[in-house]
Formats: structure tokens, sequence, C-alpha cells
């Protein structure tokens, strides 16, 4: 489906086209297209490859999807793919994967999101607004389109600190580690999800400020170097989240092992406390003749008192050991 298509000359917005005029707004100088696509067809994509001439294996890529994030370069032209991490409104306890893939070249930018219901409306307005910046070209755009998609995993690492964060003020809560286990799994889980979108994005992202420059970003090289800022903060974020999980992994297995020791031990004080009682009516349960508590009046009464003070003393012992 087609969002916009805009053509742009030194930094203004010319006007909005439609697709079949695409050829002839790019072919004046100074000029550069600007279409936004978003779950695009084959057919879109293969008339889009016709007006702008995409190489065919990243038009290949963005057909298929699900691409690791990266940043190819195919002559004078760019090709960036990078996900757009999103919370489910429906299920807030999940994230959603989308995708946008980025064509590059000296005049057009083409934009074709995936399985994402948030937009980029919000970007093209803020390049509009600042026509001086807007004068780089496509290359501005493609940067103002990265800093977006970036921008929006802030929120993400908030929500999962803040959610780790909860789950370590329950860790010594007595009888909760099993949920806790349950929960950091569930987190970890997410957070690899944002791992794989970051980690990649940066590795290629830092091609863009840094030695051989594309020539589409000569210029706003500063402003590529503050998105890999950026990724690189995540990224540090995100290890660091990992760790913290796994320490808090380690900390409930602990506190499960501890919680099982502990019923092992009163297990362990209740069955010797029965064994003395065991021990008693078992000696006093052989029916010898030469018994003399057998014969005895108070006999019964005495074995009872018996049992119940070395059961007692046995209780008292685990007590002050706290076992019991």
């Amino acid at each position: 489906m087609l969002i916009n298509c805009v053509a742009y000359q030194r930094g203004a917005k010319l006007a909005d086209i439609p697709v079949q005029q695409i050829s002839e707004y790019i072919a004046r100088p100074d000029t550069f297209v600007w279409v936004a696509l978003q779950d695009a067809t084959p057919e879109e994509l293969a008339e889009a490859q016709a007006q702008f001439g995409l190489h065919e294996l990243a038009v290949e890529d963005a057909q298929h999807g699900h691409q690791r994030p990266k940043i190819e370069e195919y002559g004078a032209s760019i090709f960036a793919v990078m996900h757009l991490v999103e919370v489910d409104t429906d299920h807030p306890e999940t994230l959603n994967v989308g995708e946008v893939d980025v064509f590059v070249g000296k005049n057009y930018v083409l934009s074709v999101r995936n399985r994402s219901k948030v937009g980029f409306l919000g970007v093209r307005e803020r390049c509009e607004r600042e026509p001086d910046l807007l004068t780089h070209g496509s290359g501005f755009v493609l940067y103002a389109l990265m800093d977006a998609v970036v921008d929006r995993y802030f929120p993400i690492i908030d929500n999962l600190e803040s959610q780790l964060e909860t789950i370590e003020q329950q860790i010594f809560t007595t009888g909760a580690a099993r949920a806790n286990i349950e929960r950091l799994y569930d987190l970890k889980r997410r957070v690899m999800v944002l791992k794989h979108a970051v980690a990649p994005l940066l590795e290629g992202s830092s091609r863009l400020h840094g030695g051989r420059v594309p020539q589409l970003c000569v210029g706003v090289q500063d402003y590529f170097r503050d998105v890999v800022d950026h990724l690189a903060r995540i990224n540090a974020s995100i290890d660091t989240i990992r760790d913290t999980i796994g320490t808090a992994i380690q900390v409930n297995l602990a506190m499960v092992t501890i919680e099982d020791g502990e019923v092992t031990k009163r297990l362990a004080a209740w069955a010797s406390i029965f064994a003395v009682c065991t021990a008693f009516a078992g000696i006093w349960g052989m029916n010898f003749e030469q018994m003399p508590e057998l014969k005895w009046h108070y006999g019964y009464p005495a074995a009872l008192l018996a049992i119940a003070v070395a059961c007692g003393l046995v209780y008292w012992k685990f007590k002050r050991a706290k076992w019991l």
C-alpha cells in the first residue's frame, strides 16, 4: 500500500506526486523523491524497482522479509534493514517485531514498512521543518528514519529495566522463587528480541560515519555518529540487563535450593522425633518374661512420660538449631 510519494528540491517540498511521475522528478537537478510503502506487494516493489533502478538482490530481500538488520551498499545506493520492535497493546508482555527496508539513492528514498502499525509520518514532518538539513538529500532522510527507529528502542529498554527491578524486589520473598524464575526467563526472551534488533544494526551503521563513508552520507556523518552512540548505549544497557537477569536466576535457583533444604531439615527433625518414639515402643513391645516394667502398676504411664520427655528434649534441641 502506498502511504505517500513526495518530491523535494533543495530541501523544500515540491509536491505530492503520483507514482507514474517519479521518473520525471528524479531527472531534475537537486531533486529527490521520497516514497513510503506499507506491506508492499510484489507488483509495487517491481514498479519501484523499475522507477529507481533498485538492485535485484535488495528487492528480493524486501520481498521475503524477516531479514537480519543490516546496511549494505549496492554501487552508489544503500539498502538498510531495521527491526521495528513494539509492545503488543493487547499483551503487554509480548514484543512484536516488524521491519522497515530502506532503499536510498542519490535522488530517491524508498521505505517499505512491514508488520508494523506505527508509521513514520512524524519523521517526514520533522525533515520538512528542517530544510537546511534536508538539503543534504536522501542521506539525511536515511539518518532521520534510523534515528526514529532507534529512539523507539529506549522506552522498551526502560520498561524492561522496570520489570527487572520489580522481580528483584521479590527475589527473597518466601515461596516466590519458582514464579520469579519463570518471569525472568520470559524477560530474558524479550531482551534477546531487542538484542537481535540492536547489535547487527550497530555493526552496520558504524560504517556510515567513519572510514570510507558512502557518498550519500557525506555531510551527515555527525548525525550517523549520534545514531551509533544511541545504539551503543542501548546495546550496553541490554548487556547489563542480561547479566543482571543471569545473576537473578542464579539467586532464585539458590533460593529454591535453600527452601528445599529447609523442608528437608524439618522432615529430618520430625523423623528423628518419631524415631525416639519408635525406639521406646520397640523396646517395651518385645514382651520378654523378665521385663519388670510389664508387671509394674505404673509402668504404662511411666513409659508414656519417658517417651514424651525424650521427644520433648529432642524437639528442643532441633528448635535451638533452627531446624524447626
